[in-house]
């Protein structure tokens, strides 16, 4: 009777702590996500206080620049700047309550809103600069008018003329060839042909037309494997799925399959166990937090993306530990969407990184800016052994424009050690 009496509060003892376990592993995650969510808050009143700054000093620039002109109408003009600096917003909130045709050119109407009060805000601020210098160098001359109709135009005209080039660059992709030597010697192989894309952001802007054009620019190119390397979809499974792009990703052709991982945006969207579905059902081995061994000559191993933790909380599984069971005489392939830690990799003994998420910056200067956050922002980088390679993406991210980068199709030949 003691032995059951003792067995049961063994028993109850263990429950008790079992769930004083539970419960703080949920607060835990609870306070994270708590926090997460304050930082996310943060960041975002930042960025739409300075956005809602920048707006007001290029209408203000442009108004005193046209004043002639928009005088009688400057009601009519600052209503009409307002709808336009809020239309990527609106959009934003029209795809959940209003979607439809109106709303899909509101959102690009907001997209390319960005990309020209962006760079309207640059060349103000450097005419600015140049306006005051000249003052204090010649301090009792008036040589040029400041701010008049001629600077307003010229802006604009720049402007302009940057969105135009910025649209067909875009549209534009490259291919870039990388040729990858992996000292590990493999029986009966001693290459393969590697096609990489990132970033391509399926959506309202990279369309069914231009998803089509890239999948047969990769069958052209004739891979022995395929690589997708995050940010497939643009946020809207909904849309990626209604638009019949998984029959279109079914498409790809190449001799060992396609692989892929989730990028920050799946996350972003919500949807990321619905985006693996679809992408599943086009043939596509989503690697969550996951290796495969392929035609037992070569490892590919796919990582969870940052983004799950930051949004829910989910930490994915250390390196370490995916590689862990390995042969490591055999070439490790990591798909790792964003080209952070970079030291892990190589600390782990992976041969090769395939990366994207940077956009090389997308816009000129940004790409400037994206050298100093990341360790490699774009193209070949070798550490010892540990090689990386990161793309510029295929799609874009908000403006579909490219200026001071390029879209692209990574196409690699990795030798292996005879």
């Amino acid at each position: 009777m003691t032995d059951k009496v003792q067995k049961k509060n063994k028993v109850q003892k263990k429950n008790k702590v079992q769930k004083k376990n539970k419960v703080q592993k949920k607060n835990k995650v609870q306070k994270k996500n708590k926090k997460i969510s304050l930082i996310f808050l943060a960041i975002l009143s930042i960025f739409i206080s300075v956005y809602v700054a920048g707006n007001y000093y290029v209408g203000l620039r442009f108004f005193q620049s046209l004043t002639n002109l928009i005088e009688p109408y400057s009601l009519l003009y600052w209503t009409c700047y307002s709808l336009l600096a809020t239309s990527f917003f609106a959009s934003r909130l029209g795809k959940r309550f209003y979607p439809g045709y109106v709303n899909d050119l509101i959102s690009v109407t907001g997209d390319y809103w960005l990309a020209a009060i962006y760079y309207s805000f640059l060349m103000w601020i450097v005419m600015d600069i140049l306006h005051h210098l000249t003052n204090l160098i010649f301090p009792t001359t008036q040589i040029i008018q400041y701010p008049s109709f001629y600077w307003g135009f010229l802006v604009l005209s720049l402007v302009f003329l940057l969105l135009i080039y910025g649209t067909w660059n875009a549209n534009n992709p490259q291919v870039v060839h990388y040729d990858i030597t992996i000292k590990k010697r493999v029986q009966n192989l001693s290459e393969i042909h590697a096609v990489m894309v990132s970033d391509i952001h399926l959506g309202l802007v990279v369309d069914n037309d231009r998803l089509d054009a890239m999948v047969s620019r990769i069958n052209e190119l004739d891979p022995d494997i395929v690589i997708l390397a995050g940010d497939i979809i643009d946020e809207d499974v909904r849309f990626f799925a209604n638009n019949k792009m998984p029959e279109i990703l079914k498409k790809l052709r190449s001799r060992y399959g396609v692989y892929a991982v989730l990028g920050n945006h799946e996350y972003i969207g919500g949807n990321s166990e619905l985006a693996i579905e679809y992408l599943q059902q086009a043939g596509i081995n989503v690697l969550v937090d996951q290796c495969m061994k392929i035609n037992n000559q070569f490892y590919i191993i796919g990582r969870d993306d940052r983004m799950a933790g930051r949004m829910f909380g989910k930490a994915r599984l250390e390196l370490s530990s995916l590689i862990e069971e390995i042969d490591n005489n055999l070439p490790i392939i990591l798909l790792d969407h964003q080209p952070v830690n970079l030291e892990e990799g190589q600390r782990n003994g992976v041969d090769l990184q395939l990366s994207g998420h940077t956009h090389n910056g997308q816009f000129f200067p940004n790409n400037l800016i994206a050298k100093h956050i990341f360790e490699n922002s774009w193209g070949y980088l070798r550490k010892g052994e540990y090689q990386i390679v990161v793309s510029s993406g295929f799609g874009t991210w908000g403006p579909p424009i490219r200026i001071g980068s390029h879209s692209e199709i990574t196409d690699l030949t990795i030798y292996f050690e005879k």
